[in-house]
């Protein structure tokens, strides 16, 4: 029964933060901003009155597929966000301006993200293998390693918490100070902040369950030998 439960919360705990993200944002992308300004010219805005003039923005394709490249300089915004005039695609343009700002700032955590990039994905690659291989071997040290690899990729997802809190929180001063959107709209950009802030949260707790089960995996095997 445990082990249903458990797979239960790992199927359902993504798929119910994805739903909440697609129900929020399309229902504030259909309300359109008073200030009138497509999302890359909230993206532009937010970076001139910031000082940052090195980050070019650009559409993306795909549906939600914004993000921030701190090695191309690049806020890219999909074609929705980047050509609409809802609060839903300011909302997410202001996000990736904030990731923009922390870059330029040194922001401890985005610093100490992008250093774990490489180690995380080695532990997402080869974790499973290990995992597996220690299953079917019997052997334990495969299995520490392969937590260990998993561990860092664990970490990786903690890490990503604070940062992408921090540069909602960023977005949300910056459309605020500079008044992009009025009071009656900023419930609205909170609400599709929050809802793919729910996204990184519920990725994290998967990726603990998980790591929480590999290590009882492997507590049961060194007491069984």
């Amino acid at each position: 029964m445990e082990i249903l439960i458990y797979f239960a919360l790992i199927l359902i705990l993504p798929l119910w933060a994805s739903s909440r993200v697609k129900k929020t944002y399309k229902k504030y992308s259909k309300v359109q901003t008073t200030a009138n300004m497509t999302g890359a010219e909230v993206a532009q805005r937010i970076l001139h009155e910031n000082g940052i003039y090195d980050v070019s923005v650009k559409p993306g394709k795909g549906f939600l597929s914004d993000h921030y490249n701190p090695r191309t300089k690049e806020i890219v915004l999909s074609p929705d966000n980047y050509h609409g005039m809802s609060v839903a695609g300011a909302a997410v343009a202001a996000h990736e301006v904030g990731h923009a700002i922390q870059d330029a700032e040194s922001y401890a955590f985005l610093r100490l993200r992008h250093k774990l990039v490489p180690v995380a994905n080695l532990g997402s690659n080869f974790s499973f293998i290990l995992i597996i291989a220690g299953m079917l071997l019997g052997s334990m040290e495969f299995m520490l390693g392969g937590i260990i690899f998993f561990a860092a990729a664990v970490l990786f997802q903690f890490v990503t918490l604070p940062v992408e809190f921090n540069a909602s929180s960023r977005a949300m001063n910056q459309m605020v100070g500079i008044g992009l959107i009025r009071n009656e709209e900023e419930p609205h950009a909170k609400k599709v902040l929050n809802a793919a802030a729910l996204t990184y949260v519920a990725a994290a707790l998967v990726a603990l369950l998980e790591l929480l089960r590999f290590i009882l995996m492997f507590i049961g095997m060194n007491g069984d030998d």
